[in-house]
């Protein structure tokens, strides 16, 4: 096992889902209550990495954080050296590749709240961030978990994009799922298959968790009857 790898590979995770749950709360909500005609234009910009190759993805990552690009003179200029092949550009990358994957749960439990309820809290003189806070949040509790955990393990398998834009730096910008590869490269198939259980088993626990908090019968948070 690689564990230097796995820390990476984690910290990585946690970065991302933190990221994420700053920037995709705000579109998803956006989404969910937007009635702009061109919105679908938005929902799929959001969903592209879906059905993006993430080699494709990558690439145009790459150019975008590129040395060239507006962003990757800014960020040159500010720290001295460039975003691709630094945990930072994993992170930018990792977030857009993963955007989907919290966005589209959250926005579903967000247009799942009773209008009926929005509408009170609008009678009472409630502002709109009082309403979101104290109605809508609570209600949607169960998609915010799914996004998270959907995003966490989505980033916890990422190959294509991590390895276009961060290459294999060990410490830096080798992941799990780059260590996979390089012990299968050198035929160490019994270091491979070790880490590669341990991420079928996580991937197995994140799908288990996400299925009972959708049926709600999580455990630790039971649904009453």
């Amino acid at each position: 096992m690689d564990w230097e790898a796995l820390l990476l590979t984690i910290k990585l995770d946690l970065v991302v889902c933190a990221a994420l749950l700053a920037i995709g709360v705000p579109i998803a909500y956006w989404l969910a209550s937007s009635s702009w005609r061109w919105k679908f234009l938005v929902e799929a910009v959001v969903a592209l990495p879906l059905v993006l190759p993430p080699t494709v993805l990558g690439f145009y990552m790459l150019l975008a954080l590129g040395p060239r690009s507006p962003l990757g003179k800014a960020y040159g200029w500010v720290w001295g050296h460039g975003l691709p092949f630094t945990f930072e550009g994993l992170v930018v990358a990792s977030i857009v590749y993963s955007l989907p994957f919290m966005v589209q749960p959250v926005s579903v439990a967000f247009a799942s709240v009773d209008p009926k309820l929005l509408a009170a809290s609008s009678v009472l003189g409630v502002s709109q961030l009082r309403t979101f806070l104290r109605v809508v949040l609570p209600l949607s509790v169960s998609g915010l978990l799914t996004g998270l955990v959907l995003t966490f393990a989505h980033t916890l398998g990422e190959f294509g994009v991590v390895l276009m834009v961060g290459g294999n730096i060990p410490g830096a910008t080798r992941t799990v799922s780059i260590s996979i590869y390089d012990n299968v490269q050198a035929l160490d198939y019994s270091s491979a298959a070790r880490t590669s259980l341990a991420l079928l088993l996580a991937s197995f626990l994140v799908l288990s968790v996400v299925y009972a908090i959708n049926r709600g019968s999580s455990i630790i948070w039971p649904r009453k009857v």
